[in-house]
């Protein structure tokens, strides 16, 4: 499986996204707009270093990320 995202981890995994892959390019996150837990893992709302928005969520079943443009 491909690693589309890198976060920071300190106690459980996936505390803080810092970079994600999107469309063949790394970009980074510049600021975490939201966050919020699931029964599935993860979402966290951001703004890439470029000022736009996106929603990065981690499913643990499955262990794999998902990213979509936001808003």
């Amino acid at each position: 499986m491909e690693k589309n995202v890198e976060c920071y981890s300190g106690v459980e995994y996936a505390e803080q996204p810092r970079k994600f892959l999107w469309r063949g390019e790394w970009r980074s996150v510049r600021r975490i707009v939201a966050e919020r837990r699931t029964v599935d893992g993860k979402q966290f709302e951001i703004l890439d270093d470029a000022g736009e928005k996106f929603l990065l969520a981690y499913r643990s079943p499955a262990d794999c990320w998902t990213i979509q443009p936001f808003g």
